[in-house]
């Protein structure tokens, strides 16, 4: 497959069954058979649990909104826009209560393997040891890696299968505090 760009726009919104938001896919690995890694980006509109996913580890950030409160039990996490992401156990299938309207989130799911959702630091070096990795960004820029510098567009995701060694950094076309990511994977 190689590197790909997706434009987030481009991809159809999903209704959850419990009406409760929507999701776009953007990326599912392998494309055949059971999924070992799938990136997704989601619109929270209603309070409610999220889907169980025994098994898999996942990785969950909110990009836009005042947020979300999950509760794990009697452990409850409060996540904002700008936030790190937060990993746990799809299995434990947290309740979720918006903190003040709708939330976009992205999330990073994966199965077995080493995974990674963390922030990118605008112009920051970002060296990752992964061979398969992605950027999400909201915010037009450009990204500069050893495959040369590639402009982003504004709610993308590129993801290169078969990342060469290296470091990425991106450059926002914009001052922003947040609204980049990277994203690894090691099957």
């Amino acid at each position: 497959m190689g590197i790909t760009l997706i434009d987030v726009q481009a991809i159809a919104p999903q209704a959850w069954r419990n009406g409760g938001g929507r999701t776009r896919e953007l990326l599912v690995w392998p494309a055949q058979g059971a999924w070992r890694l799938r990136i997704s980006r989601a619109d929270i509109e209603a309070d409610g649990p999220f889907s169980s996913f025994a098994g898999v580890t996942r990785r969950f950030a909110v990009l836009r909104g005042n947020g979300v409160a999950l509760s794990f039990g009697d452990r409850k996490v409060e996540l904002r826009a700008g936030d790190d992401a937060l990993c746990f156990d799809g299995g434990d299938a947290p309740g979720c209560r918006l903190l003040d309207g709708a939330t976009v989130d992205l999330n990073l799911m994966a199965i077995g393997g080493q995974s990674l959702l963390r922030q990118a630091v605008a112009g920051q070096p970002w060296q990752a040891r992964m061979p398969m990795r992605g950027l999400y960004t909201t915010v037009a820029g450009d990204l500069r890696a050893p495959h040369g510098v590639r402009q982003i567009p504004a709610h993308s995701l590129l993801w290169d299968d078969d990342a060469a060694a290296g470091a990425w950094s991106f450059e926002p076309s914009q001052a922003t505090p947040s609204g980049a990511w990277w994203l690894g994977f090691t099957p």
